[in-house]
């Protein structure tokens, strides 16, 4: 029983037990554009091994990493070396090679290095990249961004003597511009016409119901608001600007075919007319 109750003990033990990782898992979050980039990925060490051509074969699909499937998300659409890529999370797979290499966008996220599996039927864009020499040797596979500002990026890939740049770009300024726009130019929505209406029927104050239904007007120039502007300055005993108003509501009318307004406006004009003959 007690070598049994030590045997438990010790599987226990090395079941619980942590060890570093081979090839250490990495995420990378950069700020770009009005959103971001997120790479997920593990990073062998080259361990004075020969790597592309040996370790990482020339013509062969590589999951670009160790461990599962190699991810980057874009949180905004962007120009992937060229090509439009919508928004969206990818898996990063290439075909090393001496003078060219290739790079692969999948939505296959689960496929790590199973590449026998791979299936151009996921696969969301492939371009070519001419790899550039390394005098300085990267004992770490780094994926990184350099050179980022407001609207572009370069993705780089490197270890041993080689890294590969991929082109990263995204538009902004439209986008930019339309918020301007809109924090510029906020919409009034108090309720003036309600509010200019009300003071109308119950004889308050009149000047303030002008005021709001002009504001009113600039909400919606409709026959029926530009009408209340008319009745307002009628009691107001401003004929002749209760004339013009009501001229405006009545054009307005009959171009909504609206017959009630037209006959409403008329009847305010003759009476304003009136008014101011005698």
């Amino acid at each position: 029983m007690l070598a049994a109750a030590t045997m438990l003990s010790f599987s226990s033990n090395a079941q619980g037990l942590k060890l570093p990782a081979p090839s250490p898992e990495q995420t990378l979050t950069q700020a770009f554009g009005l959103g971001q980039i997120t790479l997920d990925y593990s990073r062998p060490l080259a361990r004075g091994r020969v790597i592309f051509g040996d370790l990482v074969p020339y013509g062969a699909i590589w999951r670009t990493g160790a461990n599962g499937t190699t991810k980057i998300t874009f949180s905004d659409d962007v120009t992937f070396q060229g090509r439009q890529l919508k928004a969206g999370t990818y898996g990063l797979y290439t075909i090393p090679g001496k003078t060219s290499w290739e790079v692969l966008l999948t939505n296959d996220l689960n496929l790590g290095g199973n590449v026998a599996k791979y299936n151009t039927n996921n696969e969301v864009l492939r371009v070519k990249i001419e790899p550039v020499y390394l005098r300085e040797k990267v004992e770490s596979f780094t994926i990184g961004l350099d050179k980022v500002d407001a609207t572009s990026a370069t993705l780089q890939l490197s270890w041993d003597h080689t890294l590969v740049p991929i082109s990263i770009t995204t538009e902004i300024d439209s986008r930019i511009t339309k918020d301007i726009e809109k924090a510029m130019s906020p919409k009034d929505t108090r309720p003036y016409f309600q509010a200019a209406n009300y003071y109308y029927a119950n004889n308050k104050d009149l000047q303030q119901a002008l005021v709001w239904s002009e504001k009113a007007i600039e909400q919606n120039p409709a026959f029926y608001v530009v009408h209340l502007k008319a009745k307002i300055q009628m009691k107001l005993k401003d004929y002749k600007g209760a004339i013009e108003t009501a001229e405006r509501s009545k054009s307005l009318a009959q171009e909504a075919n609206s017959g009630d307004y037209v006959r409403l406006n008329k009847k305010l004009i003759a009476e304003a007319k009136s008014k101011l003959e005698r």
